[in-house]
């Protein structure tokens, strides 16, 4: 799910397939977002300021991917993988989304899914403590 870096001369480029629409929002302090499908898009995910935890599930399976403005990545999540976003700091997170549309936009695609099981909240919060001791 993650894209590659590529650097150049000291300047390290991070690139999302072409885009549809690219779009910047904020996750508040202390959100578990809901788990939402989209079938019609593929977000591309970076976090510009801040820090989160990207769970998507997969044959029946939570992964756990930590983001921050201090270890930057591109994640890709495709089109048909639940995903949530969690930020349990104090201070916003904000985010761009390169996302791809593979199809006509649909109201259903964020209406919230109900969580098959319980989030792993230990590991959630071990991934957001390595994020705030990382360095560039």
């Amino acid at each position: 799910m993650k894209l590659a870096r590529e650097q150049v001369k000291g300047i390290t480029f991070f690139s999302t397939q072409s885009s549809d629409e690219t779009v910047l929002f904020e996750i508040a302090p202390q959100t578990i977002d809901d788990l939402f499908c989209h079938h019609f898009q593929t977000d591309q995910l970076l976090v510009v300021r801040g820090s989160m935890v990207v769970v998507c599930l997969q044959n029946r399976q939570y992964h756990y991917i930590s983001m921050s403005d201090r270890i930057p990545q591109v994640v890709k999540i495709p089109a048909g993988v639940p995903h949530l976003v969690i930020n349990l700091s104090s201070q916003p997170c904000w985010v761009i989304n390169a996302l791809i549309r593979h199809g006509v936009f649909h109201p259903k695609d964020y209406q919230p899914l109900k969580k098959p099981f319980p989030l792993d909240m230990e590991q959630v919060e071990t991934l957001l403590n390595e994020c705030k001791q990382a360095e560039y």
